[in-house]
């Protein structure tokens, strides 16, 4: 039998678990017993949506995968029925851009316009349609008469 010259390489060092010796987080409907999640329970609900709005992952809340199912749909179910919001409102600084108009000093005088630009930007937009109508037939009249 021939002799074999190459030896086996080497296996590959197995992966460090950074999670070693950490729990996984328990489901809190199965501690507590709860069968069903209620769409109508906000409170319970909120828990699970991030502050922008976002359902939040498995890993993250901890729920096993059957509640996490029920927990979507109802999150999902409570925003079609406007119990809870699509997203959450976030209010932010501007910082820069076109910066502040007080340092620009107060604005000239406006240009003069002609007359017809003038009457178009006068106009009001009237509630009634005959009262509209009158309106129309009065400023007619005028410019016939001109």
């Amino acid at each position: 039998m021939p002799r074999i010259n190459n030896p086996k390489p080497p296996k590959r060092a197995p992966k460090i678990d950074t999670r070693r010796g950490a729990k996984k987080k328990p489901c809190s409907f199965c501690q507590h017993g709860v069968g069903t999640v209620d769409y109508k329970d906000l409170a319970q609900l909120r828990k699970y949506i991030s502050d922008r709005g976002k359902i939040r992952g498995r890993k993250v809340s901890g729920n096993c995968q059957q509640h996490q199912r029920d927990v979507t749909d109802a999150i999902k179910t409570a925003r079609e029925l406007a119990l809870l919001p699509y997203t959450q409102r976030t209010v932010t600084e501007r910082r820069g851009g076109r910066g502040n108009r007080d340092d620009r000093g107060p604005r000239g005088p406006r240009p003069e316009r002609d007359n017809a630009e003038a009457d178009v930007e006068s106009n009001v937009l009237l509630e009634d349609a005959g009262e509209a109508a009158e309106v129309f037939e009065t400023e007619l009249a005028e410019e016939v008469s001109e």
